[in-house]
């Protein structure tokens, strides 16, 4: 599976959050809690630097929360705070002015050993594409924000959204583009539906997601499907039983593997089957270890 890389967008969206960051006390880094590292971009780091941050964990309904507490740790050793929001349904999100504090105490300390009078504070949130931002900055913004980027003269007086009482959200957010040189994180960013189908083969997303619940869920998948297949089983038995049971079959009695390839991707996608964190943290922690 080849999922192309544009270095060009990259470029631009490291040169446009590098400019914005003058202008905030704190970065809210949004990552899909399903996948909080390959929804990262490898760049984010660099690109942040020393700035105070917030991770916001997003799709938190969807995920594993023993799985994801693992994560928050890991961001928390980095000096980040995190905090895990469902912005679809608006859930969480009076937490992420309460971070943006704990995040800012110190520069705020700061300012105020100096005289400097108390104000909002200000932040811009990044991330890859398709994680939710648009979502999360209507919700904390309590209104939805026009796209104006391309009305004459609008960017150059950037707005700030007020947020609460002590927080302003800068209406621009960053794009950092995903890179994908680990073919596995292409699969899970599009079996969360981070990127567009049209540029996968759905057929290596299917298998991905399948033989991850087999090995994490195997009970929950063939009660969901109400078929029974061996764990072990050739793929192909697999899409055969579920095929047949939801009566996905085409002339001469075949099953359209198509379809059965699409309703295993948005049965997982959706989290009709269960809620599952696809980074799992002791095999990222063993990579790193052998890498």
């Amino acid at each position: 599976m080849v999922i192309q890389w544009y270095p060009g967008h990259m470029a631009k969206a490291k040169r446009e959050v590098s400019e914005q960051l003058k202008k905030v006390d704190v970065v809210f880094e949004l990552v899909d809690a399903r996948i909080p590292l390959s929804s990262r971009n490898p760049m984010i780091d660099e690109v942040i630097q020393h700035k105070p941050r917030v991770v916001i964990f997003n799709k938190k309904d969807m995920s594993n929360l023993k799985e994801m507490q693992k994560w928050f740790a890991f961001f928390k050793e980095k000096g980040a705070v995190s905090v895990a929001v469902d912005a679809k349904h608006g859930k969480g999100l009076k937490q992420v002015e309460s971070a943006a504090i704990e995040a800012t105490r110190e520069k705020f300390e700061r300012e105020k050993a100096k005289g400097l009078k108390p104000r909002a504070i200000r932040a811009m949130i990044v991330g890859i594409p398709n994680v939710g931002k648009s979502t999360l900055i209507n919700k904390l913004a309590n209104r939805t924000i026009a796209q104006t980027g391309n009305k004459p003269g609008v960017t150059k007086q950037q707005q700030w959204i007020k947020v609460g009482k002590s927080l302003q959200l800068l209406d621009t957010p960053g794009i950092l583009w995903p890179k994908f040189e680990d073919q596995t994180i292409g699969k899970k960013l599009s079996l969360t539906g981070a990127i567009k189908d049209s540029i996968v083969h759905l057929d290596e997303v299917a298998l991905y997601g399948l033989s991850f619940l087999i090995e994490h869920d195997y009970e929950g998948l063939i009660t969901h499907y109400a078929i029974n297949v061996e764990p072990d089983a050739d793929p192909i038995d697999w899409f055969d039983a579920i095929g047949r049971k939801r009566g996905l079959i085409q002339k001469g009695n075949e099953v359209d593997y198509e379809a059965v390839i699409e309703l295993i991707i948005n049965d997982i996608r959706n989290a009709k089957i269960g809620t599952y964190c696809f980074d799992l943290y002791h095999q990222f922690q063993e990579d790193n270890h052998n890498g």
